[in-house]
């Protein structure tokens, strides 16, 4: 805490005996990113060099100023700029203006925000939505540093990323106290209402909200909380597809640091209860500053934004579904600065002892991120498949019709295949007829007069016939046309389901007819 004295001259002068308040913290914070861009922008524009990424550089403002500083009304305090120039090239590499920079974060005092995670953290938020100022550990601030150099080849190769956005890392050491910060894109824009907040890595283990944070109005549940809560959030094909596309090269990148135990921080409006609480800070966004900061811009691929609600915004949130409701979805994937250290090995191994190894959330990298993706593949995100009924009816439909054309195509063939196999089927029983020693002794004679086709398929017949050299026929009865040979096969078939008359009255019968 402080205490004031007041000293011979009767000015109050205020002497930090003890750990500074909150506000003092952030006032000094505020004051020392302010005086390290100012600084900054006399030194030229250069290409960013590997000694760039190790540089630490260091100035003391006290509160009544110097030559170099300026006069405060926070105690004396030392402020750490780490890497400022490749951190300044990764504000222009997302279009963050140097003006706009210190505005956003200098010009109103910032808001402080309550942590839901494990960890002793502070947060806090500009006035305009746009940064995210976290106090870090030593080890992680160090862990960042020299994680520069292959977060700054993974940005040239793909600026659209889930992962952190970081913009600069401070350091303060102000009344005895060492405040190490990062400055950050905001994820969750407080102009927007969250009626769901997450905090999901994938695994089971103590995976669920506290009863603390369970009566908070605002809470941030956990991986067991959404399996319970949802049945998971669907998205078109395409956006499913930008969106999985985004997490795995994420998290290979991760993988390829050694970085673990990170989280996806999802946040959930639904559009269809009340709409935005519009307010003097909810047009922030409209005017936005940051290059790929909202969540439609960060996932991969030409994912269409979605049509404005009536008097809303969608403040770069990704359209989906949850069964009936249409929703809102911003996410980014957070904590990224843990890393497999010997520590984090013991840890695992411990927890591996007492619980199933594969459900704490420690494990070493490429199992972490396999398991996280497909957590996140399978339960958190499923693709839409909207027309699936149509396309199968349409499908049957355009089967059915294809079937009936093949029939109607197929029809006549069939017919005129069917009538060559009857004319086929007649002569050889015809030639059967004739050859055979069960004839009829009696034989009609049929007169008609046979048309051209009639003779045409005849000859076709007696071709085929001659060709097969199956059957050999010298048959003396005059040819007969195919109507004829079906009037003889009913007389035929008359005359063998009637009696056979006796051997000598057949030959009378034949002797008269002669």
């Amino acid at each position: 805490m402080s205490t004031t004295t007041v000293d011979s001259a009767g000015s109050g002068t205020k002497l930090y005996k003890h750990k500074p308040t909150a506000a003092a913290l952030k006032g000094a914070i505020q004051l020392g990113i302010g005086y390290a861009v100012g600084n900054l922008s006399s030194k030229p524009d250069r290409d960013v060099l590997m000694q760039d990424f190790s540089v630490v550089e260091s100035a003391f403002l006290p509160s009544e100023g110097s030559n170099m500083t300026p006069a405060h009304h926070y105690p004396d305090f030392r402020l750490k700029t780490y890497a400022p120039l490749a951190f300044r090239y990764f504000r222009e590499l997302f279009g963050i203006k140097p003006d706009d920079y210190l505005y956003s974060i200098c010009n109103e005092p910032l808001i402080e925000l309550s942590n839901p995670g494990a960890s002793s953290s502070w947060f806090y938020l500009t006035s305009d939505d746009e940064f995210i100022i976290k106090t870090v550990q030593h080890k992680e601030a160090e862990f960042l540093q020299k994680l520069l150099p292959g977060y700054y080849m993974n940005l040239n190769q793909n600026p659209r990323t889930l992962l952190p956005k970081f913009y600069g890392l401070y350091c303060i050491q102000c009344g005895g106290v060492t405040v190490r910060v990062v400055v950050m894109n905001n994820v969750l824009p407080r102009a927007i209402k969250m009626h769901y907040k997450y905090d999901l890595k994938g695994s089971s283990y103590k995976r669920r909200a506290s009863r603390k944070e369970r009566v908070k109005s605002s809470p941030t549940f956990k991986d067991l909380d959404f399996q319970e809560m949802s049945e998971g959030l669907h998205f078109d094909a395409d956006t499913y597809s930008a969106l999985m596309k985004t997490l795995q090269r994420d998290c290979r990148v991760l993988e390829s640091f050694k970085i673990m135990d990170y989280s996806l921080l999802l946040g959930v409006h639904v559009l269809d209860r009340k709409l935005l609480s519009r307010g003097s800070r909810c047009d922030s966004r409209k005017g936005q500053k940051v290059l790929y900061s909202t969540a439609l811009e960060s996932i991969q691929g030409n994912v269409k934004a979605p049509e404005p609600v009536a008097d809303d915004d969608t403040f770069g949130g990704i359209p989906a579904k949850h069964k009936d409701e249409n929703l809102l979805i911003f996410l980014g994937i957070i904590d990224i600065l843990q890393s497999y250290r010997f520590i984090k090995k013991v840890e695992h191994s411990w927890k591996a002892l007492v619980h199933d190894g594969d459900t704490v959330s420690v494990h070493r990298p490429s199992f972490y991120a396999d398991r996280f993706l497909k957590f996140m593949g399978s339960t958190v995100f499923k693709k839409i498949h909207p027309l699936r009924g149509a396309s199968s009816k349409r499908k049957r439909t355009s089967m059915n019709a294809a079937k009936s054309a093949s029939q109607e195509f197929l029809s006549p063939h069939r017919e005129e295949k069917k009538e060559e196999k009857k004319a086929q089927s007649l002569d050889n029983l015809d030639g059967n007829f004739y050859s055979s020693s069960k004839q009829p002794d009696i034989l009609p004679r049929v007169s008609f007069k046979a048309t051209e086709k009639d003779e045409e398929d005849l000859d076709n017949g007696e071709e085929r016939r001659a060709s097969s050299s199956t059957i050999a026929l010298e048959d003396p009865l005059p040819s007969l046309s195919r109507s004829q040979s079906d009037s003889e096969l009913d007389v035929y078939l008359r005359h063998t389901d009637s009696p056979r008359p006796p051997a000598g009255a057949d030959q009378s019968l034949v002797s008269q007819q002669q």
